[in-house]
């Protein structure tokens, strides 16, 4: 099976994103402790490019590891782009649990984490991948 190694942070604790979210240190745990997190392209449930191996918070925020499988088309389209360089973006999809605002920011504190895709606009633009030789 031909894959592509990745691997970048999906979120950063006390960022601010486009959306005016700021996600708090510990936000993921819960998730985390749950099971597999998905690997998506641009949230499209029906397609799963690949997995995750690795996730988790450090200091800076939700870092991810992974694999996109080339076997399928929707993963070969990926993988192409990426090692392009036409798509580097990571997202979080994922339910708010607990949050509070904070003049026009949400803080969000605890997510239920549902995937994280490769995309090609990331809401927080700093949250970007890598490919891993």
């Amino acid at each position: 099976m031909s894959e592509l190694r990745i691997e970048g942070y999906a979120s950063l604790f006390w960022t601010r994103d486009l959306n005016d979210d700021v996600t708090a240190a510990g936000a993921f745990r819960e998730s985390l402790q749950a099971g597999p997190i998905r690997m998506l392209h641009q949230h499209d449930e029906a397609e799963p490019v690949g997995v995750w191996d690795e996730a988790f918070e450090d200091t800076r925020g939700l870092f991810v590891r992974g694999r996109i499988i080339t076997a399928t088309p929707r993963g070969r389209l990926a993988a192409t782009l990426v090692r392009a360089g036409a798509l580097d973006g990571l997202s979080i999809g994922f339910r708010q649990v607990k949050a509070r605002r904070d003049g026009a920011l949400r803080v969000l504190s605890r997510v239920d984490l549902w995937e994280v895709s490769i995309v090609t606009f990331p809401m927080l633009p700093q949250a970007r991948l890598a490919v891993v030789d």
